[in-house]
């Protein structure tokens, strides 16, 4: 034992007896300074008047008297007993027996003090007689023994002799008290007596190592409760603050005393004093821990501590302040010791509930018995925390006295509860380091606690369960220790006297007598004297060696820690170091991963250490390039995930790995393991050093032992044969024992020699280490000036730990992580910071294990020599690892390109890391994880792609693509990983996370072999062409063209004078409206290749603008003629797809003279054939016939961008129409609804505009029909009568209306109806109730009541048909309609809605993108998903733009027309226009009209692409905001509540999401028709292209793909005639669109056709030759990489595509696709009625469904049959039969959709490149036959007929499988006359063709035309 921290009583230990009193003192009052009311204790006598030499006389004791201060009271209090406890600077505690009584205090000396005061004071007052006062006196006993019971006797007789007055000399009895002695441990009972006729008998406790606790620790649960004493032993534990306050001083002292014997074995050593006087209150201050009694009195003083825990004995309570956090103990020892602590408590509360309770009740035990038990409560929870500690002991030397270290990262490790709170703290806590040095020496003397420990573990884990076992074991425990306190039950009876009752009171006492000293010190003289004479007892020590108990390991092993299946996980291990070591690479490689995996595992780490052990064992550590990177691949992953700390003994056991594995790298020069180990964080971590070294110091020292012990049994070889194998099982710990017993036995000599073994032992060590540390520290690369990095890491986690070099060198430790604070210098020298760490290293340890100073000097001046050599080797292997070859890695995959798609960047190799979509990763969907992937980046002029393989290899053959268009990038951001995501991805290396508006995520590590200018370069490359400098730089424009583009010089502007033209047009147009007339000659815009050079079109004359002077106004007049030079213009107008449509709609025509009748409503106006109006218009309009061209000049600047009202559509049936404009501006607002009462002043401007404006609404209410039958007021009785008539019955369809509009408005609507939406879908209107509204629909959107009449004056209660119904509504912003008073006189009404703007839009998608596509895996994915997805409230806008759309479609359909009047007309009101046409008009639903409506209202009506999209430069800054897209949403909500309804599928619309930000096509580029002319583009498509695969228009290439295959078409299409869509909006009812989520990495995104398409075959030609092996028909698809669709198509695609292979094969024409289905709906349709009645037909294509309630969501319906039986049709058209319709009277209404398809027919003419007559000759024997020939460029075929007439093709020769053309020779039976060269031979990889042509000349055209298709493709 070191002596510094003995236990109190230890110093005694060598004398068997003490002094029961040291010090006898009398304390009495003395009055205090002059001036403060207080007076003070002074020591009037005290004896011996000498110290003790042991022991000197403890200073302050007058304070500790009167703890609360000394006062003069004015009545006798009864005497006071308390005990004091002082701590001397040797920490050794004094216990000072204070016995109080008080005296009267003499007049005289009160007034004399009292006089001096007022004196000094300088006032004279009158006298005044005081009443008499009593001051305390204190009698205190000094003593190192704590014998409470004896003091308070022997005081008790001291104060009795001088009450009483009994004649025996106080003198003689203080004099034989401090002369007492008594043993001070072993049991003895001792009886003493004070020579006053008194007797008592002290025993002492059996072992002084338990405290004594009488009966306080009962009372401090008593007084505080269970929860308070477990918070306060805790708190006490872990070095908190604790004050006690109570206003009994005796039980502050029991209250400490209680908390000490908790405590115990662990023993408080910091600040206590369990009464602190009133003078010493200023210690709670003290920033120390402690545990201190205070006197309820200063409670006040106590409030403001701010850290320290207030127990309040009296009150019960503890206070635990808010900025404290006690640790409690671990779970499921906290909830143990509470059961057991009530079981002893409260024995009651078991059977507190039985009915009948067991008759003898358990009594409680007796006070004494109690306290016992708790405390053995506490001791079994002592034995349980501190299990097996004795494992964890280091012994780093055991003489001259054991020095001994803990282990505390180990033990906590074994126990699992490193992440604990408490215990942690507990073992760094001085309590414990007392502990370990106490208990730590293997051969002391043993107590309870160590039998507990080593003993009893087994049986505390068995009792865990059963209460009865538990309260057994403390029952027993409880009686050890009372027996310890309490030895001998048959004490004798004390005889001591004590003062008569109420003698305190006495009137005339006389004060307590002066004693002698004389008398007293002869006294003790006398003893002392003897003592020395007497032969000193010696204490006879039980020493032993001290049992360890069993290892941690076996009683830890049932917790689970090890996991059920790591067996096979251990197993994967083996095998995989197996495989290293035999070179089975490929296989090491498969499993590998795997390994990887399993480190996370505690049991795999050690395997992986054991097994690697096991090599190095048998030799084999030295390894060869590759398995020397699997090695240390391994050992890295394994140390990656240990903490600092390394509690798993994991970084220790590789230790010693690390220093073998090696590789030689050429002759003389190896690398070691360590210097590809350095990244991890344990090695900075000095404690792990200590922990490493004191246990290989320890190894040692047994070593040493040991092989002395064999040496001397050579001699009996007999004994050492018996006792060989229990010697080497010996732990250190025993070999200590047996050393530490036979020390006092061995010679001197034999001493010093053992001491000089040990020491030098230590100092090897030292040295070792200094160089382990070296390797371990020191980076390969150590000319870099790198500063260790500072604890700024904070968690082990996040640094990368491990990583692989370009070469197979190995890794470089590129930095330091340390924790243990290297001192950050400026000095660059890594070589300082290693030599002062391993110096701290070393003083800590040396001097800790008592290296002699010597040798401690000598270490510090080899340290520096041996880093300074380990650099010289380094740079040596460092030199050579950069001559390794690389390491190879998977080649670069190139990606297919497109037609004109050229690579801008070669590939950069990156890996693709997974993003927070789990299935690429192997996560939730299963399925191997795809990413990480290995591969490269690429990127073209029109993508960015990235291509490579998983580097799981067992994924690896798979490839992985992801790719996107660069115009679709919408963020580039750099950024840092934070997990470790793959063990090659380096630390430096940049990092990129793409993102991209088609939904796609690529988030890329460059390697590090890609320079970080390549990865700049890279962004600044993708930057640039993300944003050309304008619209005509993106790749639809420069496709083809690059080349060319780069050599020419950079044109600054395309078209300059069409600019400025139009420039000028629009100023002058503005300038001379109304009074001038814009006209034009004749434009034809030349090609667009003729534009590269800067041409000036103004050159050429014709190509002037005339602006003409017209004084007549007639030339204004709708008749006038166009002029022959805008004759040219206008056709190419006429052509636009609008125009068409306008056609189509019977809106008017536009003949060549524009004459027309004049009763047609509306009439194409011209009047912006030149922009001139409105630039985003296109050139033709729709206006009423009666408004002339030059109102609309005027008209259009009240609205915004002067886009003002046109028609778009007209309801067929209801003739109402729908018109679009931009929002009003502000004054025009104003003039529009003023009150029209009011009298004009004058022809204002304003004026005179909005009356223009009024004018033309009226014209478009005149236009509509019902509005002339009703005699202009259009009440809707007449208009139902007259219109409605024949649909159905319109009074149930009236109430839907007023809700609908409600809830857009953002009403309530109280109806049946309240949650509105849901009434659109189902068609049977029988449902809705007949609710009447008594609103007008206008004033309930504006939210207003009626008035009680209407504005006629009729009651309000008539029916609602009557009701006022306006004939127009304009529905517009509420922000601009604000303040807008409804007016009853006009028709026409304004329907305020609030919108969101384009802003929202742009928000809220790149939250929807955010939450499609997250960045980061989240730890919950599915709930993150979905709460992203809510926030974005994407579908809350997609809801609404239905719910406006469905408004206006009811409206219309009613029959009034409305104007979208929302911001400024080309977003919003585009999404709603639209999506009312499409809901209304079943043409739209077809793909030709789909595509006419999105050229119509999207195109030609100027949404702004370019800006929307931000595909330019100068729209860079407005960012990307998706409402096309949003729009395309809509349609796709639409399409799957209606299936049957649309032509087009799904996959249609995701096409052209894709495209239309893709900037492939030209279509959806420029902001405008104007735009697009100004670039030549509107009339370019005529006859223009040069090659046919340069598509300009996705409708093209729609339309091509569309013939080749049925992936745009939706089989289900069964459309119904003049079918009005109400879809559902509620948000409920809106799905997420699969767009966003879905992706296929076999192939990237699948919209590029051909792409996928190319990809494909191949597969499929690889897989034929292999038909040996038996073929498996099953396919595995694995989410997120196969396209589902393509790999597992739907039924009808199947048959489709097995008939097309089966025409091949039999040579036959391939059909197309349509006319097959057309065919075979037909032949259906034929079948169905032939079928006997109730069956279905057997041949249909889509399985029978007996859903036949709602036919819309499934192509089934029940069809009404002649005969009355019912059929289930199976049409997919709608023209089968006319009871299949019975809801539309007239039949045929729409074009069945086969003559949509006339265009695909096969007609004769088709693609025929060259025809001719060959002769060919047959299969074998067979003769020569002249055939028909047909070579097809398109089909890239050669087709052959019987003859030219002959419509049905013999046979076809696939272009593509030609492999070569040769000249032939003539066979038997070729045809005679013909020249040998005609002969010629086509060889393809199936067979080859024999042909001969008329003559060599066609022979030779038939060849070259043959190769010319062969070298095109």
């Amino acid at each position: 034992m070191s002596r510094g921290t003995l236990a109190p009583h230890a110093a005694l230990a060598r004398l068997a007896m003490a002094r029961l009193a040291d010090y006898f003192v009398v304390v009495s009052f003395a009055h205090g300074k002059r001036g403060s009311g207080d007076g003070q204790g002074q020591i009037l006598q005290r004896f011996p008047e000498k110290d003790w030499e042991d022991n000197p006389f403890p200073q302050g004791i007058e304070l500790f008297c009167q703890p609360s201060g000394w006062q003069l009271f004015s009545e006798r209090n009864p005497p006071t007993f308390f005990i004091a406890v002082l701590t001397d600077i040797n920490s050794e505690r004094h216990y000072c027996a204070c016995f109080t009584f008080w005296e009267a205090i003499e007049s005289s000396q009160l007034q004399n003090h009292l006089r001096n005061e007022e004196e000094e004071e300088g006032e004279v007052a009158a006298l005044i007689q005081p009443a008499q006062l009593f001051a305390p006196k204190s009698l205190v006993l000094v003593s190192r023994l704590d014998h409470a019971e004896v003091f308070r006797n022997c005081l008790g007789l001291v104060y009795t002799i001088f009450v009483d007055g009994l004649n025996t000399s106080l003198e003689t009895v203080i004099g034989s008290l401090l002369t007492c002695t008594i043993p001070i441990t072993g049991g003895a009972q001792r009886t003493i007596s004070l020579g006053a006729g008194d007797r008592q008998v002290i025993q002492t406790p059996i072992n002084d190592s338990l405290p004594i606790s009488n009966c306080s620790v009962a009372l401090l649960f008593r007084q505080l409760g269970i929860t308070n004493v477990l918070c306060l032993f805790c708190a006490a534990l872990t070095e908190h603050k604790i004050l006690f306050l109570s206003s009994s001083y005796q039980r502050l002292t029991d209250a400490c005393r209680a908390l000490l014997a908790l405590l115990f074995p662990l023993k408080y050593s910091f600040t206590y004093v369990p009464i602190l006087p009133a003078q010493l209150l200023e210690v709670l201050t003290t920033p120390t821990p402690f545990i201190i009694g205070v006197s309820s009195i200063f409670q006040a003083e106590t409030q403001e501590l701010l850290d320290v825990i207030i127990a309040d004995l009296d009150g019960g309570t503890v206070t635990v302040p808010e900025c404290i956090h006690i640790s409690l103990l671990p779970e499921p020892l906290l909830h143990q010791t509470r059961e057991a602590l009530s079981m002893v408590l409260d024995p009651e509360l078991e059977i507190a509930d039985l009915a009948f309770p067991p008759s003898p009740t358990i009594s409680a035990s007796s006070l004494k018995m109690q306290d016992k038990e708790i405390r053995a409560v506490f001791l079994r929870l002592f034995a349980q925390l501190l299990q097996g500690y004795r494992w964890c002991l280091h012994i780093i030397r055991i003489h001259p006295e054991p020095v001994i270290r803990f282990h505390k990262a180990a033990f906590l490790g074994q126990r699992g509860l490193v992440e604990d709170d408490f215990l942690p703290k507990v073992l760094e806590g001085m309590a414990f380091a007392g502990f370990v040095t106490e208990r730590g020496p293997p051969y002391r003397e043993i107590d309870l606690f160590d039998e507990l420990v080593a003993n009893e573990a087994k049986r505390m884990q068995a009792d865990e369960g059963s209460q009865a076992r538990v309260r057994r074991h403390i029952k027993e425990l409880a009686e050890h220790l009372y027996k310890n306190e309490n030895p001998y039950p048959a004490v004798t009876m004390h005889k001591v006297q004590k003062p008569t009752e109420g003698c305190h009171l006495r009137l005339h006492q006389r004060p307590f007598p002066r004693l002698d000293e004389g008398t007293i010190q002869w006294i003790v003289d006398q003893a002392t004297a003897k003592l020395q004479t007497a032969p000193p007892l010696v204490k006879a020590e039980k020493k032993c060696m001290v049992p360890s108990g069993p290892p941690l390991g076996a009683i830890m092993d049932r917790n689970g820690i090890i996991l059920a299946n790591s067996a096979r996980r251990l197993e994967v291990v083996r095998n995989c170091i197996s495989y290293v070591f035999e070179s089975k690479m490929l296989e090491a490689k498969k499993l590998l991963p795997a390994v990887l995996r399993a480190m996370k595992s505690r049991a795999a780490r050690h395997c992986l250490t054991q097994e690697l052990n096991l090599h190095v064992q048998q030799n084999r550590a030295v390894l060869d390039h590759q398995q020397f990177d699997f090695i240390v691949r391994m050992m890295n992953c394994c140390l990656q995930d240990c903490s600092a700390s390394d509690e798993h003994g994991v970084a220790a056991a590789l230790l010693p790995l690390v220093t073998a594995f090696c590789r030689k790298l050429s002759p003389g020069i190896t690398q070691f393991a360590y210097s590809c180990v350095q990244e991890h964080l344990v090695w900075t971590n000095i404690q792990f050093w200590e922990a490493m070294f004191y246990s290989d110091v320890q190894n040692h020292i047994r070593a040493l032992y040991l092989e002395g012990i064999e040496d001397e049994g050579e001699n009996h070889v007999e004994k050492a044969n018996e006792e060989g194998p229990s010697q080497e099982e010996k732990s250190a710990l025993e070999i200590a024992a047996e050393q530490c017993r036979l020390w006092p036995t061995v010679s001197r000599e034999k001493q010093q020699e053992l001491i000089q073994k040990e020491e030098s032992t230590v100092f090897s060590q030292a040295i070792h280490y200094a160089n382990r540390m070296s390797y371990l520290l020191l980076p390969l690369d150590t000319s870099k000036n790198r500063l260790l990095r500072g604890s700024g890491l904070g968690d082990a986690e996040s640094v990368s730990n491990s990583f692989i070099t370009n070469s197979i060198a190995g890794s470089v430790a590129d930095s330091y992580d340390t924790e243990s604070g290297f001192e950050e210098a400026e000095s660059s020298d890594v070589a300082n910071y290693v030599v002062r760490f391993i110096n701290r290293f070393v003083d800590k340890v040396c001097t800790e294990s008592g290296v002699t100073n010597e040798h401690l000097k000598g270490l510090h001046v080899m340290i520096p020599d041996i880093v300074q050599m380990h650099i010289e080797t380094l740079d040596a292997v460092q030199r050579e690892s950069k001559r390794l070859p690389p390491i190879q890695k998977p080649k670069l995959l190139r990606p297919s390109l497109l037609m004109g798609e050229e690579s801008v960047m070669e590939g950069l190799r990156v890996y693709l890391m997974p993003d927070g979509r789990e299935e690429a990763s192997g996560g939730a969907g299963g399925g191997p994880p795809l990413l990480p992937a290995e591969g490269a980046i690429f990127l073209t002029t029109y993508r960015v792609i990235f291509k490579g393989t998983p580097t799981d290899p067992l994924v690896g053959e798979q490839v992985v693509v992801r790719s996107f268009p660069i115009a679709s990038l919408t963020k580039e951001e750099k950024i840092t990983v934070q997990a470790q995501v793959d063990q090659f991805i380096t630390e430096g290396c940049a990092q990129l996370q793409l993102r991209s508006c088609t939904f796609q995520l690529l988030r890329i590590a460059f390697d590090e072999e890609v320079a970080s200018e390549s990865a700049e370069t890279f962004r600044k490359h993708l930057n640039k062409l993300r944003y050309p400098q304008q619209a005509s730089d993106t790749f639809a424009f420069t496709v083809g063209h690059l080349s060319k583009a780069a050599l020419q010089p950079k044109v600054k502007e395309k078209n300059p004078s069409l600019r400025t033209i139009s420039r000028n047009l629009v100023k002058n147009a503005k300038r001379t409206i109304g009074r001038q007339y814009v006209t034009r000659k004749k434009y034809t815009p030349p090609p667009w290749e003729a534009r590269g050079n800067q041409q000036h079109f103004l050159e050429d004359n014709e190509d002037e603008i005339s602006v003409s002077e017209e004084v007549d106004r007639s030339t204004l007049t709708p008749s006038t003629t166009i002029r022959p030079s805008d004759k040219m213009t206008m056709s190419h107008l006429v052509e636009r797809a609008c125009c068409r449509d306008y056609q189509r709609l019977g809106l008017g025509t536009l003949s060549n003279s524009l004459t027309r009748s004049k009763n047609e409503p509306f009439r194409i106006s011209t009047v912006n054939r030149m922009y001139a109006i409105c630039r985003s218009y296109p050139g033709l309009l729709i206006v009423p016939q009666s408004i002339q061209d030059n109102a609309i000049q005027r008209i259009s600047r009240c609205y915004r961008q002067n886009r003002f009202p046109v028609v778009c559509w007209r309801n067929s049936r209801t003739k109402a129409v729908l018109l679009r404009s931009g929002g009003l501006h502000g004054k025009g607002m104003a003039g529009l609804f003023k009150s029209q009462n009011a009298p004009a002043t004058g022809p204002s401007q304003a004026d005179s505009t909005s009356l223009e404006q009024e004018k033309y609404l009226q014209a478009v209410i005149n236009s509509m029909p019902h509005y002339a039958d009703s005699g202009g007021r259009n009440t809707l009785s007449g208009f139902t009568s007259a219109h409605m008539s024949s649909s159905d019955s319109s009074e149930k369809r009236q109430p839907r209306l007023g809700s609908l509009m409600k809830q857009v408005m953002g009403g309530k609507d109280e109806g049946p109806l309240s949650r509105g939406g849901k009434w659109g879908s189902i068609r049977a209107s029988g449902r809705m109730s007949s609710y009447a509204l008594n609103m007008e629909v206008g004033s309930r959107l504006a939210g207003k009541e009626l008035l009680s009449t209407q504005a006629n004056g009729a009651p309000s209660e008539v029916s609602f048909l009557r009701q006022h119904r306006a004939s127009l509504y304009i529905i517009g912003d509420k922000s601009q309609l604000r303040g807008v008073k409804p007016d009853p006189l006009q028709h026409w009404e304004v329907v305020p809605i609030e919108v969101f703007d384009a802003r929202q839009v742009k928000t809220s998608f790149k939250k929807l993108m955010k939450a499609c596509v997250p960045g980061n895996p989240s730890a919950e994915p599915g709930q993150t998903y979905l709460r992203s997805l809510e926030e974005s409230e994407w579908l809350i806008q997609i809801h609404k733009i239905l719910q406006i759309s469905v408004l206006v479609v009811e409206l219309l359909d009613t029959g009034s027309s409305v104007l979208v009047s929302l911001e400024d007309g080309w977003d919003i009101t585009t999404q709603v226009v639209s999506l009312v046409q499409l809901l209304s008009d079943p043409y739209y639903r077809t793909m030709e009209g789909f595509r006419l409506l999105v050229e119509k209202e999207w195109l030609s009506f100027g949404h702004r692409f370019s800006h929307r999209g931000a595909q330019t430069l100068a729209s860079q800054s407005s960012g990307f905001t998706p409402i096309f897209l949003q729009f395309l949403d809509c349609v796709h909500q639409i399409h799957l509540q209606f299936p049957m309804e649309f032509e087009f599928s799904q996959y249609y619309l995701k096409f052209l999401s894709y495209h239309s930000v893709s900037s492939r096509f030209r279509t959806f580029l420029l902001d405008s028709d104007y735009e697009r002319l100004e670039l030549g583009l509107l009339y370019e498509e005529k006859g223009e292209r040069k090659g046919p695969q340069l598509f300009r228009s996705v409708w093209d290439y729609l339309d091509r793909l569309n013939k080749k295959t049925p992936a745009f078409f939706n089989y289900m299409y069964a459309p119904e005639d003049g079918e009005v869509l109400r879809p559902y909006s509620n948000v409920s009812n809106l799905k997420v669109w699969d767009y966003y989520t879905q992706e296929t990495l076999s192939e990237g995104p699948s919209y590029d056709w051909e792409l996928v398409q190319s990809q494909a075959d191949p597969v499929e030609e690889a897989a034929q030759p292999d038909t040996s092996a038996p073929q498996s028909r099953r396919k595995i698809v694995w989410p997120c990489y196969d396209n589902r669709s393509r790999t597992e198509p739907d039924a009808i695609s199947r048959l489709l595509e097995e008939l097309q292979n089966l025409e091949m094969e039999l040579g036959q024409v391939p059909e197309r696709w349509k006319d097959l289905w057309d065919k075979a709906k037909a032949s259906q349709r034929s079948e169905v009625p032939a079928e006997p009645s109730g069956r279905v037909a057997a041949g249909s294509l889509l399985m029978a469904s007996s859903l036949s309630h709602q036919r819309r969501s499934f192509g089934v319906y029940l069809q009404e049959s002649g005969r009355g039986s019912s059929t289930l049709n199976l049409s997919l058209d709608s023209d089968s039969s006319s009871a299949s319709t019975p809801s539309s009277g007239k039949q045929g209404g729409r074009r069945s959709t086969s003559t949509l398809y006339s265009q695909f027919q096969t007609a004769e003419s088709e693609n025929r490149s060259y025809e001719g007559t060959l002769y060919k000759k047959g299969a074998f024997m067979k003769p020569w036959k002249p055939r028909w020939f047909v070579l097809d460029k398109t089909k890239h075929q050669l087709r052959y007929y019987d003859s030219r007439l002959d419509l049905e093709c013999k046979g076809v020769i696939d272009l593509a499988e030609v492999e070569s053309i040769t000249p032939g020779t003539p066979t038997m039976g070729a045809p005679k006359m013909v020249e040998e060269k005609a002969f010629f031979d086509v060889k393809t990889t199936k067979r080859v063709y024999y042909f001969c042509a008329q003559d060599v000349q066609l022979a030779q055209q038939w060849i070259d035309r043959i190769q010319s298709c062969l070298s095109d493709a």
